[in-house]
């Protein structure tokens, strides 16, 4: 028996050309992410790599897409003075993405188990149009911009993702959080000679009224302000008889506005001072900020004494009373006003 052995050799040719050869035909299978070695580091991918690379935040995906997307960037909220009500502020981070990379900011107030977004008038809403990806510039640069119209006493939790051309869209990036809280207005009289904390009853004893002579009481009224209101407060106030009655009599001393040393009679008020600790300014209202013997009067309605056209802290006004009697004024130990003081945040 003879035995024959065949030996079969098979090659195989890889694709090529003059110029370029294909050494493999796979793909998608090699690659790494982070390679190392003992001098040098690859923080990114080397080669084409199956899956990604990912964190927490941040995911390194393969293939050309990805190799276009926009860079992840971060969105920042907060409360900078930690007493907004309805406001807060975010800031962009465009993370090197180009001047005319646009980006959009999703909200949530539950951890995003409900997602809504920062519409481009910089309120919340249900949906997300082109018309609210926004540039670097049009989310304020540096400064950011102010979100409004939410709750009071609420979290607001944000993130972001960018874009720069077709297929570039990234996801969204890390979460950033803040809280409202609620709208307040603190407000306070006191009666005294000097700047004290005195306790009701408010009584201003303005003393014996000599015929023709201007007396200022020597007691003031004291106001004392406090608030977030982003608008503001007025302090106003108005008196139950338009004057200082004497029911004895049936004599009213009638409250003027203009100068006492003037009128044969009369009763008014003017401003002393106004302060505050911050914000605001507290102002005395133009009717009252008057001097020596002028004086506004006080009516039978409401008038402002006081505004502060921003929130205030410390705010602290004194007003003197004034008044002036007749030859033929009645004499009388009774005369006296009922005067309303109102305080009014403008939110």
């Amino acid at each position: 028996m003879r035995e024959l052995l065949l030996s079969l050799l098979l090659l195989a040719t890889l694709p090529a050309s003059t110029d370029y050869k294909l050494n493999s035909y796979g793909f998608g299978g090699g690659g790494t992410s982070n390679s190392a070695s003992a001098n040098y580091r690859v923080n990114g991918v080397a080669g084409e790599q199956a899956g990604s690379g990912s964190s927490a935040h941040y995911k390194v995906g393969s293939g050309e897409n990805f190799v276009k997307q926009a860079n992840v960037p971060v969105v920042t909220i907060t409360n900078d003075t930690g007493e907004w009500y309805d406001k807060l502020k975010i800031v962009i981070d465009p993370q090197d993405n180009p001047q005319d990379a646009k980006f959009a900011v999703a909200i949530s107030t539950d951890n995003f188990t409900t997602t809504q977004y920062v519409k481009s008038d910089f309120t919340v809403g249900s949906t997300l149009a082109g018309a609210d990806y926004l540039t670097y510039a049009g989310w304020g640069g540096s400064s950011g911009v102010m979100l409004r119209g939410l709750d009071r006493t609420t979290v607001y939790s944000v993130k972001a993702k960018a874009i720069h051309g077709s297929f570039t869209e990234t996801g969204y990036g890390p979460v950033s959080s803040a809280s409202t809280v609620d709208p307040y207005l603190t407000f306070d009289l006191d009666v005294a000679a000097t700047d004290t904390s005195t306790s009701p009853p408010y009584e201003i004893d303005i003393g014996d009224l000599f015929a023709g002579s201007v007396i200022t009481a020597p007691d003031k009224l004291w106001v004392s302000l406090a608030t977030n209101a982003n608008s503001g407060a007025m302090v106003y106030d108005g008196g139950q008889s338009g004057g200082l009655l004497s029911n004895s009599t049936g004599h009213l001393i009638q409250s003027v506005t203009g100068d006492l040393a003037g009128q044969t009679e009369g009763f008014g008020q003017h401003g002393a001072s106004a302060t505050q600790t911050s914000g605001g300014p507290l102002s005395v209202s133009a009717m009252y900020n008057l001097s020596g013997t002028s004086v506004g009067a006080v009516y039978q309605h409401l008038q402002e004494l006081f505004n502060a056209p921003a929130p205030l802290h410390g705010g602290r006004g004194s007003v003197d009373i004034l008044a002036k009697s007749d030859t033929l004024t009645p004499a009388s130990a009774d005369y006296t006003d009922l005067v309303t003081v109102v305080a009014a945040g403008s939110y």
